[in-house]
């Protein structure tokens, strides 16, 4: 029975494919289908991994991949997928000055040829929807092969150039993190950071990815904490929670005379749990 494969292919392109078990490893190069002919890429994961990944992903609308991984690739066919990544830096450039001639509010990303030049991907990036028709009708005519324009989002624009991020390492997107989640100004908010977009946005302009990363350990850590704004009976009388830092485990507590005092967990909870049930907190 066939097993899952992924493939990627230029960027953060990738796709899956059927083959044959313990037929190829990861980091083969193999010659895959593509629609209308042929493409050349790289295996990057197999079994079990690669289904889970396109599960996952919700690339996977049947039972198994519908295109198959025809054969292991030549030393030859390599050397001219190089070749066609040199030349994309030319298409690039041409596909830029096409757009300018058409007078389009799009900016042209990237450019990827099909492995057998049947297919020209140009991706790019628009504040809105752009009536592109007669510039595919001129860039087939200039590369006499099929064009497909593909609108990409900034985040996705940045995953397929890279770039360093304000951590000084290459951006998470486009080296090693699998797929695009949401990120939303809630998680910045649980985790007590700063609001100004120019300290929590990324290369792209949108929130870091990176503020998911540790996300479940701070709301694990403040369910050890009684909320801000709550008030407690302490062996000093009721006062109110006004902040807690769960770096050091310790909890502000505001009297009613405006009097300040910073404790810590363990010390709080000593205190409230010598207070009598249904006496101890609001």
């Amino acid at each position: 029975m066939p097993e899952f494969a992924e493939v990627r292919f230029k960027g953060t392109r990738k796709d899956y494919f059927a083959c044959q078990p313990g037929a190829l490893q990861p980091g083969s190069w193999v010659m895959v289908e593509a629609e209308r002919g042929r493409d050349l890429g790289r295996v990057t994961a197999l079994g079990a991994i690669a289904e889970r990944k396109c599960s996952s992903s919700g690339g996977c609308a049947t039972p198994e991949p519908s295109r198959k991984i025809l054969r292991q690739a030549l030393a030859d066919e390599i050397r001219h997928v190089s070749q066609l990544r040199t030349d994309e830096d030319r298409v690039r450039a041409m596909a830029r000055d096409k757009v300018a001639a058409h007078r389009l509010k799009m900016k042209v990303t990237e450019a990827e040829w099909q492995f057998d030049r049947k297919k020209l991907i140009i991706y790019f990036t628009a504040e809105r929807r752009v009536d592109f028709r007669a510039l595919v009708r001129d860039l087939a005519r200039t590369f006499r092969t099929r064009i497909e324009l593909r609108q990409i989002g900034v985040r996705d624009e940045a995953a397929m150039l890279g770039g360093v991020g304000r951590c000084g390492r290459e951006l998470c997107c486009s080296t090693w993190l699998p797929s695009l989640r949401p990120v939303s100004l809630q998680l910045a908010k649980d985790q007590r950071l700063s609001l100004n977009p120019s300290q929590i946005s990324g290369c792209c302009g949108r929130l870091m990815c990176c503020l998911k990363y540790e996300h479940d350990a701070y709301v694990r850590a403040r369910r050890r904490f009684p909320r801000e704004g709550r008030s407690v009976n302490t062996s000093l009388g009721r006062q109110k929670v006004v902040a807690v830092d769960i770096w050091s485990e310790t909890v502000t507590l505001l009297a009613g005379d405006g009097a300040r005092r910073k404790v810590t967990l363990k010390e709080l909870k000593k205190e409230v749990s010598g207070v009598p049930r249904g006496k101890r907190s609001d």
